[in-house]
């Protein structure tokens, strides 16, 4: 749950610490302080910044959640655990601005990866459906729909599948 600036910043105490412990001959405090910016490099290119962003998000902030996930330079180096949550609500983020095509890109993505529960996976699927039936892509929209069904979801999630089935005309 660390930004890439406090994480730099930790690294270079570390470091600092590591020096001097070295110079010191404090071989045990050398190997905290190297195992700890070790840890910490780990951490930024598999956790990155996507609980803190999800933190933000949860709060509607979507500037600030869009600013710490851009942090992440590499979203592939995530762990798939956190994959899934990064092109999520880079999903939303999109789908704020308006930007459909983009928004269904990172849901697309999002969906593959395994999330905290299948009722995420639900409202992604939901999402796809919703962004398909824009579209008038209404083979997708059901397909995405049948899958939905398929999942351990909410009553609001199934209300929301109800609600789209009723757009979809019965002659398609």
């Amino acid at each position: 749950m660390l930004t890439r600036n406090v994480r730099l910043a930790i690294i270079a105490v570390a470091a600092a610490l590591l020096a001097w412990s070295l110079i010191n001959n404090f071989y045990q405090i050398a190997g905290i302080a190297g195992v700890s910016i070790a840890l910490l490099v780990w951490s930024h290119f598999k956790q990155g910044s996507v609980v803190l962003a999800a933190q933000a998000f949860y709060k509607k902030d979507y500037e600030k959640t869009e600013r710490l996930l851009q942090e992440i330079d590499d979203p592939d180096r995530l762990s798939r655990n956190r994959r899934g949550y990064y092109e999520f609500m880079y999903g939303n983020i999109e789908l704020h601005r308006e930007n459909f095509e983009e928004a269904e890109y990172h849901f697309q993505i999002a969906s593959r990866f395994p999330l905290r529960s299948q009722n995420d996976t639900g409202l992604i699927l939901v999402q796809l459906a919703n962004l398909n039936l824009r579209k008038q892509n209404f083979d997708k929209v059901k397909a995405y729909i049948e899958k939905a069904k398929t999942l351990n979801i909410s009553a609001r999630v199934k209300n929301i599948i109800q609600k789209i089935e009723q757009e979809i005309p019965q002659t398609s």
